[in-house]
């Protein structure tokens, strides 16, 4: 007897349970992916208006008074400013010679950003986000 000449090769059938695994675990990590993605956008909101913060102290302990404009305070413009990236954009909201106000908004529109649209830090080191009050805290 001689042996059947068999072709090599993977079947239809094997081939749709490849491609059912890789959708599976496509559809697993590209959440996770969009949600590092979030955190890295937020991270840098919140980096700036802590700039922000250190430039406003360091502008009362020359001044004896805190500023809105800032290009006073190392920015590149005024009033209003993006950041690095350009997914937030850095604003005083209020400064005098007692306390001051920043606030960094989300521009990109879209779910990216989250539940954390908005920051705000002000003179006395007071921090708040929204519309989720837990933004600063949160590293996850």
């Amino acid at each position: 007897m001689k042996p059947a000449n068999y072709m090599r090769g993977i079947t239809l059938v094997e081939l749709m349970v490849v491609i059912v695994i890789v959708g599976i675990l496509a559809s697993v990590a590209y959440p996770n992916y969009q949600e590092f993605v979030a955190r890295a956008k937020r991270s840098e909101a919140r980096a700036a208006l802590l700039r922000l913060a250190t430039n406003q102290e360091r502008f009362y302990l020359n001044n004896n008074t805190f500023t809105a404009d800032l290009t006073s305070l190392g920015f590149a413009s005024t009033p209003k400013v993006e950041t690095e990236t350009g997914y937030y954009e850095i604003e005083v909201t209020s400064a005098d010679a007692s306390n001051f106000s920043a606030t960094a908004t989300y521009l990109q529109g879209g779910s990216e950003a989250g539940k954390c649209l908005t920051y705000t830090i002000d003179g006395r080191g007071a921090k708040s986000s929204g519309p989720d009050t837990n933004c600063w805290e949160r590293t996850r």
